[in-house]
């Protein structure tokens, strides 16, 4: 692609609305976009698009390319790969951010191959290179324990980017832009799954990820008993509740909670780390937090190393207590 031009958004859709990723991802584009002198924008794949698409504008695009295709409504990956790869080779961008979801960690290396370009997943930063203008891209390596930066030669430069890892972008509700629908050739064969059903799965109150509170627990709990006291003090702050590895692994909270490198990133405003160390791992999710106060027995902990405020102590005395005073302060 020697005449690559643009930073192209790859969206996703819940609920005919753009997912909270990919306003992180037009957001990031957008940065990348000013310092490069290029024009963002979005390529959207499914049915019905017009909503989302629009929201996308609004977002910072300045072009939405929609790809529309009965087989691009369920996410599957091998439509997917194959209306984006004839959408790469029509725009011709230079660089294409794709969300590091479910989805995304499927197509970002399938979609590298095809086009036969690198690929750097994972990515917490981006930055440009003074004069050579290439994408610089810092991701977590050896289990979070470095980071590297990493550039590619090639175009388009792809990169997956962690969720979380950027503000999601500011809503101008005034903004105008183009909308382009591409055609995109799917053959039948090119899907070899399908989806035989769903499950939809109940949740109570605020999603961890969005919430501006999180109490996190780890394996210095010592069972599952104790985060019903975690969800007290979660639900008097407004917030939710998350966990360690461990304490995922050791069966005593869903995985679905789990924070960390190999589990989900979140950025509230306010973090409280009852009896988690702080490995590098767990960090890795959690570092983006505006305040972490940690709450811990072991004066050498890892996390007191990242946390504004720390309690050395026994949780069973502390966390009581200072539930109660909240309730106090709510009430």
């Amino acid at each position: 692609m020697s005449e690559a031009n643009g930073i192209l958004i790859v969206g996703e859709i819940v609920n005919a609305r753009l997912s909270s990723v990919t306003s992180e991802l037009l957001n990031a584009g957008g940065q990348l976009a000013g310092s490069l002198g290029q024009p963002l924008y979005a390529v959207l794949l499914g049915a019905n698009l017009q909503d989302a698409a629009q929201e996308a504008l609004c977002n910072g695009a300045s072009k939405v390319f929609l790809a529309e295709h009965p087989l691009l409504i369920e996410e599957n990956v091998e439509a997917h790969v194959t209306a984006l790869h004839q959408v790469a080779e029509q725009v011709q961008p230079s660089i294409m951010l794709i969300g590091r979801t479910q989805l995304g960690r499927e197509l970002g290396p399938r979609l590298a191959f095809r086009l036969r370009v690198g690929l750097a997943q994972d990515a917490v930063a981006l930055t440009v290179e003074p004069g050579t203008q290439r994408l610089l891209v810092t991701r977590p390596v050896y289990g979070g324990n470095a980071m590297a930066v990493v550039t590619m030669t090639g175009k388009p430069q792809i990169v997956t980017v962690r969720p979380k890892a950027f503000e999601a972008a500011t809503n101008n509700k005034t903004a105008e832009g183009e909308l382009v629908r591409v055609s995109v050739e799917i053959p039948n064969s090119v899907v070899r799954t399908r989806v035989v059903d769903r499950v939809a799965q109940e949740t109570a109150g605020v999603k961890m990820e969005e919430a501006r509170v999180v109490v996190g627990g780890g394996r210095g709990l010592g069972g599952a008993a104790p985060f019903a006291e975690l969800e007290k003090l979660a639900k008097l702050l407004g917030g939710a509740v998350g966990a360690s590895r461990p304490a995922c692994d050791a069966g005593w909270i869903d995985p679905r909670f789990q924070i960390g490198l190999t589990g989900k990133t979140i950025t509230p405003e306010l973090y409280i780390a009852v009896a988690i160390s702080g490995a590098c791992q767990h960090m890795a999710g959690c570092s983006g937090a505006k305040v972490i106060v940690a709450v811990n027995h072991d004066t050498e902990a890892e996390i007191f190393k990242q946390a504004r405020y720390g309690v050395v102590g026994d949780w069973r005395k502390i966390l009581p207590a200072f539930t109660e005073a909240i309730r106090e302060l709510v009430s």
